[in-house]
C-alpha cells in the first residue's frame, strides 16, 4: 500500500515539528543551579607533607552553572563564606583554624532544587606560619 497524497504532506510536517521540539529540549535552561567543581590554590605556601597551614589564607574557587545564584562555602560542614559568582566562578577566602582532615564543599542552591550536587575536596592541614606573602607549613596535620 502506498501513502496517500494527503499523508505524504503530513509526514514532513510531523518530522519538522519533532526536530523543533527536540531542539527546544536541548536549549532549555537547567531546572536549578548546580555547583560543578571546587578547587583550592595553595599559592606560595609549602610544607613537607601538605601545602595548607593553620592561620594562612587560601582562595577557594567554586565553579557553577548559574551565574547569579550565591554560593555557600563549607569546611567540615561549617559555612565559612558566601559569594556571588562572576562568569561561572565564585571565590571565597579560607583560613583553616585546626590541623587535620578538612572537607571543603560548595553548594549553589535555589529554593526549588535543594542543591543536590555538592562537589568537595579533601585536604590535610598542618600547623602554618604566615610569611605575609605565603605560608610555611610544619608537620603533617
Amino acid at each position: 500500500m502506498g501513502i496517500s497524497k494527503r499523508n505524504r504532506q503530513a509526514v514532513p510536517v510531523a518530522a519538522a515539528l519533532g526536530v523543533a521540539a527536540a531542539a527546544l529540549t536541548v536549549l532549555a535552561a537547567p531546572a536549578g543551579a548546580t555547583a560543578t567543581r571546587v578547587g583550592v590554590e595553595p599559592g606560595i605556601s609549602f610544607g613537607s607533607a601538605t601545602n595548607y597551614g593553620t592561620g594562612c589564607t587560601y582562595p577557594v574557587d567554586a565553579y557553577v552553572d548559574d551565574p547569579t545564584t550565591p554560593v555557600g562555602f563549607y569546611d567540615n560542614g561549617i559555612r565559612f563564606g558566601v559569594a556571588n559568582p562572576s562568569g561561572g566562578v565564585a571565590i571565597a577566602s579560607w583560613t583553616p583554624a585546626t590541623t587535620g582532615a578538612h572537607r571543603l564543599q560548595i553548594i549553589q542552591q535555589t529554593p526549588t532544587n535543594g542543591g543536590d550536587v555538592i562537589p568537595y575536596i579533601d585536604l590535610t592541614v598542618a600547623t602554618g606560619m604566615s610569611t605575609g606573602s605565603g605560608c610555611n607549613v610544619f608537620g603533617g596535620g
